[in-house]
């Protein structure tokens, strides 16, 4: 099926305004991460993490206002899953475990009659092994963004590593300034966890899909119309892969805001990322790492 049947859209000569676009979203997102940053999870800061769970629904803020007493810090409280009646409680310090989690339980038993807490689930997470967590986080994109780079060098050349990896980057670099934008305004935890960053590398993979299979239309068609401009064939490869592009992404994207709707308090977070990355992964395929390409070949000019 072809929604964009012989489609002859001008994205190459409107590269220009793509590249303004990307600039003011990736400054904003700069801007942001100096002004609101990022809510790192318990994996990268360390802390423990409680899934109470209580006879009734208890408002999570009093919660949070009953355990602060308690525990001397104000910890964070929320809503968890969708029965109503339990809450995950996040909080720092270097206190055993066992006393946290009955500080925790007395806490609520005594601020809340009748609630009748107890701990379904425990995470602990030492402020070592937090930083090893996020030590090996960073290195495992950096490292998926070389593997990548250098299979593109191989099986196309320099120019189309140039272009997909700088398009990771701003596929990361947008979705991680969504994040850092939103934060605390969305009704769901946007903390950067070892899930979201099985968000990213799935980004990652599913931009890169897509770009290639634009690159290896550009590299087809270089051969079959010789006569013709380098950009004259860029611009016919990202119209002829349209209709793919589009509707792989319509698809992918249905499923994931299905799982984003449907999937629960814990998935949320996940499915926000993928569905951010999605949107900005298509776009760059299209106004970004094709046009550098482009870029690249008229500065350093034709491989021969």
């Amino acid at each position: 099926m072809r929604i964009f049947e012989n489609s002859n859209f001008g994205f190459i000569s409107g590269r220009k305004k793509g590249y303004l676009i990307s600039g003011i979203l990736i400054l904003a997102s700069f801007a942001s991460f100096a002004v609101n940053g990022l809510e790192l999870g318990i994996d990268f800061k360390g802390g423990r993490e409680f899934v109470i769970e209580t006879s009734t629904a208890l408002d999570a803020t009093a919660v949070r206002a009953s355990l602060a007493s308690v525990l001397e810090i104000s910890p964070e409280v929320k809503t968890y899953g969708t029965s109503g009646n339990q809450l995950l409680v996040r909080t720092a310090g270097s206190e055993d475990v066992s006393i946290v989690q009955a500080q925790i339980l007395n806490g609520i038993s005594s601020g809340f009659e009748n609630s009748n807490p107890k701990v379904e689930k425990t995470y602990v997470v030492s402020a070592r092994f937090a930083e090893d967590l996020k030590r090996g986080a960073i290195y495992s994109i950096f490292g998926a963004l070389l593997v990548i780079f250098i299979y593109i060098l191989i099986r196309f050349e320099w120019r189309f590593g140039v272009g997909a990896v700088t398009a990771l980057f701003h596929d990361v670099i947008i979705t991680l300034g969504v994040f850092s934008a939103v934060k605390g305004m969305v009704g769901f935890s946007l903390q950067i966890d070892q899930t979201i960053i099985a968000a990213f590398l799935a980004i990652v993979g599913y931009s890169l899909n897509d770009t290639v299979v634009v690159f290896d239309r550009i590299r087809e068609y270089t051969g079959l119309f010789k006569s013709e401009s380098y950009d004259m064939v860029v611009n016919k490869s990202i119209n002829n892969t349209l209709s793919r592009t589009i509707i792989t992404s319509g698809t992918t994207l249905f499923v994931v805001t299905v799982l984003f709707i449907f999937g629960g308090e814990v998935l949320r977070g996940f499915a926000f990322a993928l569905i951010i990355g999605i949107v900005v992964g298509t776009y760059s395929s299209v106004f970004v790492a094709s046009p550098l390409v482009l870029e690249l070949r008229n500065r350093f000019g034709k491989r021969r």
